[in-house]
């Protein structure tokens, strides 16, 4: 009987520091590591267990499991072979991701949920509020924080294409799917699920919860530190919708600068009020337009929008609310940020030094700066008089 070679074990160590793309979790864990072997010449051939056969990263999990056998010493050559998990080993992975809990649960509104959820609202649309949820995500990404997105807006679904995934699906592991990683962040959204993308979605209230539901209960978002959902403008099914899943919840209020938007946009923070959720504050988007003189070289500021609507919105919220609600941001306009969205190249990314992307940056670092105490939250409890 022949014993293991050496380096075997020095190579399963070596690829338990490597996760899974879409997973994010050690491959060894999710138990895809099928086989080791070692010739005499020191080459290695490793079979990784793939849960779907046809896995979008399978090409960056070949090259990340290569590098790293290949650093381990006294390997002279390495060959990675691709296989397809069973029916009973992927139950065992779904069984892993939930932690042996069975029921459909969404993991952001458990006690001990650490992930910090903003959903962003609007009273109305046309007010950019999907390419800013857009460029946030990526802003706090850029903070070094991990951050999932979902795209709430069941009809008006936008997010996709803004990230440049407008055909991209996300990963099925039976009943669990997996969000489709890009530009640093996870994202998914209904439009992802559509057969053609020029279907039309009717659903009504109760489906419409439904696959809210799904969207936060059954996909394996991973560890987050910030979840940001880019809601419907309005105050209809959606927002009460997850004012009841996750109570926790915070609400970031986009608005622009002419009065009659501000005054729509303390609609939605009431609305969040009225499900016990802290508006964490008002951010005014398209808030001037910088121009330059051609003759003088002198820079402008054309508030084509009027102005005042943002801390409009934020002092009448105040008010409404009993506690303060910040104006935490102007975004000047910007055609990048425009055209970022159009193109699938956000502008915090592409033009990082442009107004609008240093202004969102200084948003993030904002909203991030934030203590995390429990001041301002929804608890649950009532007083009571003895």
């Amino acid at each position: 009987m022949s014993s293991e070679n050496p380096l075997v074990p020095a190579i399963r160590e070596a690829l338990s520091h490597v996760d899974d793309p879409e997973i994010r979790r050690p491959i060894t864990d999710l138990g895809m590591v099928d086989e080791i072997t070692v010739d005499e010449t020191g080459r290695a051939s490793v079979r990784i267990l793939l849960t779907v056969a046809g896995c979008p990263l399978k090409t960056t999990l070949r090259e990340n499991v290569t590098k790293a056998v290949e650093a381990v010493e006294g390997v002279r050559g390495v060959h990675v072979e691709l296989g397809t998990m069973t029916d009973e080993q992927r139950a065992a992975v779904r069984t892993a991701l939930r932690g042996g809990v069975p029921e459909r649960v969404i993991p952001f509104a458990e006690p001990g949920s650490t992930t910090k959820v903003i959903a962003v609202a609007s009273g109305k649309g046309g007010v950019g509020k999907s390419s800013l949820t857009v460029n946030l995500a990526l802003a706090l990404s850029e903070l070094g924080r991990s951050v999932g997105l979902l795209d709430a807006d069941i009809y008006g679904h936008s997010i996709p294409d803004m990230l440049g995934v407008g055909d991209a699906r996300p990963t099925p592991l039976d009943d669990i799917l997996l969000p489709v990683p890009t530009l640093g962040i996870k994202t998914i959204s209904v439009g992802m699920m559509k057969p053609n993308r020029d279907d039309v979605i009717a659903w009504r209230g109760p489906i419409l919860d439904r696959a809210l539901t799904q969207l936060l209960a059954d996909v394996h978002w991973g560890d987050l530190d910030y979840l940001l959902l880019d809601l419907p403008p309005g105050t209809g099914d959606i927002a009460m919708s997850l004012g009841q899943k996750i109570p926790n919840a915070e609400v970031l209020v986009i608005t622009t600068p002419q009065a009659a938007a501000s005054e729509v946009a303390e609609r939605a923070g009431t609305m969040a009020a009225i499900m016990h959720q802290k508006v964490i504050g008002v951010v005014e988007n398209m808030s001037w337009l910088a121009f330059t003189a051609p003759d003088t070289g002198k820079e402008y500021r054309i508030d084509l929008f009027g102005s005042g609507g943002g801390q409009g919105a934020a002092d009448a919220l105040s008010k409404r609310l009993g506690t303060q609600v910040p104006l935490l941001a102007q975004i000047p306009m910007d055609v990048e940020l425009r055209r970022g969205g159009d193109e699938g190249d956000p502008i915090v990314l592409a033009h990082p030094e442009s107004p609008a992307a240093k202004a969102i940056a200084e948003l993030a670092s904002t909203i991030d700066s934030r203590p995390r105490g429990l001041a301002g939250m929804h608890l649950g409890v009532s007083p009571t008089s003895h």
